[in-house]
């Protein structure tokens, strides 16, 4: 049985690649430092299976090196990452880190880990390191021109990983991702702030004019993709991951309107309002995956009508999901005015 290292798998996209990783017979070590989006219901699942281990950690701390001796991982899948745009904005310090100076961290324990034992990295980043693309779509060779600090933590930590890939010959892969949705997502992003707030009758923010767009991927056709970039990717290569379906905030919100009426809110009358812009909001995000689909064999699976269906249904169905956060936590930021 293979193990593996997935980091951050407390959070949303690692904890549903471990639940699939154990479905694929995986033995899967979980690091993870616990901060506010770290969640203990993610995993609630599988928390008591022979096959998996928590680890309370940060990336930072250099026991990653024993942890990776004494489980000797065929892979580790690093997820962990401060990741919501609007807190870079307002604490920058955190991002930087968490998703550069652990990054780092974690690159140097691997790479001496990685003299002796055969194994891979496979770093896990964003799209929105390619910045603001009105037209088109952006391959692996288009120029970084990250506009949050967020972004440019995420820029600078893959910038990292490829610099160990050609000076230390590391075995890594980094993977850029567009937005997820999906079960398990903290209600800090979009999709879920606005069934939270569907469900709750609150009125659903929305920045701007609602025109900012973004490539939507379920978070299990990732977690599928990170697994094939595993299996069979390239050393040293990048690969984009989306769904090649953009739509825009107000489309989304729309969408989410009409999937809560007919299942079981259809006097739902909850307004939608058009609250002030973050600062340097990037309008459009959009991926050209024919890499990974060419190469790796890999497409999504899910449509965007198909996904929203299934995470509306799984946040009404697990309503104790909200019960586990801080409150201040789900209404932070996002809808004042």
């Amino acid at each position: 049985m293979k193990k593996v290292i997935v980091t951050g798998g407390l959070g949303f996209i690692g904890s549903n690649l471990i639940d699939l990783l154990l479905k694929k017979n995986f033995f899967v070590i979980n690091i993870d430092k616990i901060t506010y989006s770290s969640n203990f219901y993610n995993t609630r699942e599988f928390k008591r299976s022979k096959n998996y281990r928590f680890i309370k950690l940060d990336i930072k701390n250099k026991k990653i090196k024993e942890i990776l001796i004494k489980y000797k991982p065929s892979c580790i899948f690093n997820l962990a990452a401060e990741t919501h745009v609007d807190r870079s904005i307002d604490n920058p310090h955190n991002f930087i880190q968490s998703n550069i100076v652990g990054v780092y961290n974690l690159l140097e324990c691997f790479r001496k880990y990685s003299k002796k034992y055969k194994s891979k990295l496979i770093h896990i980043s964003t799209d929105e390191v390619y910045g603001d693309i009105l037209n088109g779509r952006t391959s692996e060779t288009y120029p970084y021109q990250p506009s949050s600090p967020y972004a440019a933590s995420k820029a600078a930590s893959d910038h990292l990983v490829s610099s160990y890939v050609r000076t230390y010959k590391i075995p890594a892969i980094v993977t850029n991702c567009s937005n997820n949705y999906g079960p398990k997502q903290h209600p800090e992003k979009l999709i879920p702030k606005l069934i939270y707030n569907i469900l709750n009758n609150k009125p659903l923010p929305i920045y701007g004019d609602g025109s900012n767009s973004r490539e939507w991927i379920y978070v299990k056709d990732h977690c599928e993709a990170l697994i094939k970039v595993f299996q069979k990717g390239k050393m040293g290569e990048f690969y984009n991951i989306g769904s090649n379906k953009n739509l825009n905030n107000l489309q989304v919100t729309k969408n989410l309107l009409k999937v809560s009426s007919r299942i079981n809110h259809p006097d739902n009358k909850v307004k939608i309002i058009f609250v002030k812009d973050r600062p340097g909001h990037d309008l459009r995000y959009a991926l050209n995956s024919n890499k990974i689909k060419k190469n790796l064999n890999w497409y999504p699976q899910t449509s965007f009508k198909e996904g929203i269906k299934l995470t509306f249904n799984w946040y009404n169905e697990n309503k104790n999901y909200y019960k586990s956060l801080s409150k201040k936590d789900i209404v932070k930021r996002l809808g004042k005015k």
